[in-house]
């Protein structure tokens, strides 16, 4: 029983921390797109993490097939969303963040 809760706690410690980069690459990176890229991708890990973190920690019960479910439609449905967003963006001509000579934009 003790391996199953450090199991849990470690994929649950691996969700927070995948949360705080996307977080941190929301706040630090420097347009839309790559803002979307980092939370994208971040937050659908950090979501699988935690909710597998809660299935392991809940053993081979009903709630934990329900949690393996809900895991399996964020597999899914976040990237779809977050290439939905960035296709209307790319389609509403919003410019992505180009490097100049000099180092300034």
């Amino acid at each position: 029983m003790l391996v199953k809760d450090i199991v849990a706690v470690l994929f649950m410690l691996g969700g927070v921390f995948l949360f705080t980069t996307a977080t941190l690459g929301l706040l630090r990176l420097p347009d839309f797109f790559t803002r979307l890229h980092a939370t994208g991708k971040g937050d659908t890990l950090a979501a699988l993490w935690s909710l597998a973190g809660l299935a392991v920690y809940n053993g081979f019960t009903l709630t934990s097939a329900k949690i393996v479910f809900i895991a399996v439609f964020l597999f899914l449905a976040q990237p779809t969303a977050t290439h939905a967003i960035s296709r209307a963006a790319f389609r509403c001509k919003v410019q992505p963040w180009i490097l100049a000579k000099g180092g300034e934009k």
